[in-house]
């Protein structure tokens, strides 16, 4: 497949839709199937899509494994995975939330408690919830829509912002109750990932060299590379970049500290070096990013 040629989605493409509802480009929540942008075609998702099950069938590719939602699923696609809507019933009907990788950055302030939980979610996007649960994501759903709707209230952004972060601890919170009962045995390099992964959720703000972790790892840093390559589809630089962008993402958006400040925590030589490095990866400067 070349993953160059597929169509990309974000929640700007949907906005036109009278049965969702919206908060600029950021998020959108809505209870429709029909309503999303799935088509029988891969499609890139740019924004992270939670979803649970109410009644009847559909079955999903997600990253070209296929998943069937029903009754009792929750399923999470993540940004930038390849989406692909199979066969679903005429009866089937759930709770939809669409959010944008940048609202994501806002609304998580870091990724160190809840980095495992996208681990988790990448290795298993649907996974089947008790009636509890199901219940808990109505209610967020729920409450979400009846927040967004409220477009003359100055902080409906602000509301919205805690409201899913609250809902993200509730989903790691299922995540972890659900894995540690069906967990099943770990193979070498799928634990040498997990163990790559909890370092660098310790010392991201410190160490950005691949060959720092796989000293600790007691590896040569192509022997983790490979490794993490292969479990995760990423490099283990990307891993480690992915990380340390985030936060500065969430530290340029969420507190008063100065660019130089900021450079100083993440461990950069000076400010321009970190500019560099910021653009870099995100094709903006952190002051260009700060005032979006």
């Amino acid at each position: 497949m070349n993953t160059k040629q597929i169509r990309n989605v974000d929640i700007s493409g949907i906005q036109h839709l009278p049965m969702i509802d919206f908060i600029g480009n950021d998020f959108a929540i809505f209870d429709d199937i029909r309503d999303i942008p799935f088509t029988p075609y891969p499609t890139r998702l740019n924004a992270a899509c939670l979803a649970v099950c109410r009644k009847g069938r559909c079955k999903m590719n997600i990253n070209l494994q296929e998943y069937e939602m029903k009754e009792g699923v929750l399923c999470i696609i993540l940004p930038e995975q390849i989406v692909q809507q199979g066969e679903r019933s005429d009866d089937f009907s759930g709770s939809f939330i669409a959010v944008s990788r940048d609202f994501m950055d806002l609304v998580i302030p870091t990724m160190q408690q809840l980095f495992p939980m996208f681990f988790m979610i990448r290795e298993r996007p649907c996974i089947d919830i008790t009636a509890d649960e199901l219940q808990a994501f109505e209610e967020y759903h729920s409450f979400l829509w009846s927040k967004v709707k409220l477009k003359d209230n100055p902080y409906r952004k602000e509301i919205t912002q805690g409201l899913l972060l609250a809902l993200f601890y509730e989903i790691y919170d299922i995540y972890q109750g659900h894995t540690a009962k069906e967990r099943t045995p770990k193979s070498r390099k799928e634990d040498l990932f997990e163990r790559f992964i909890r370092y660098v959720s310790e010392h991201y703000k410190e160490e950005r060299s691949v060959s720092y972790y796989a000293d600790k790892m007691f590896l040569t840093p192509k022997h983790l590379s490979t490794v993490v390559k292969e479990v995760s589809g990423k490099t283990a630089g990307e891993w480690i970049d992915s990380l340390v962008i985030l936060e500065a993402k969430a530290m340029l958006k969420s507190s008063e500290q100065s660019i130089q400040e900021i450079a100083d925590e993440l461990h950069f030589a000076n400010q321009s070096f970190f500019g560099k490095y910021f653009k870099h990866h995100t094709g903006l400067s952190p002051k260009e990013y700060r005032k979006q």
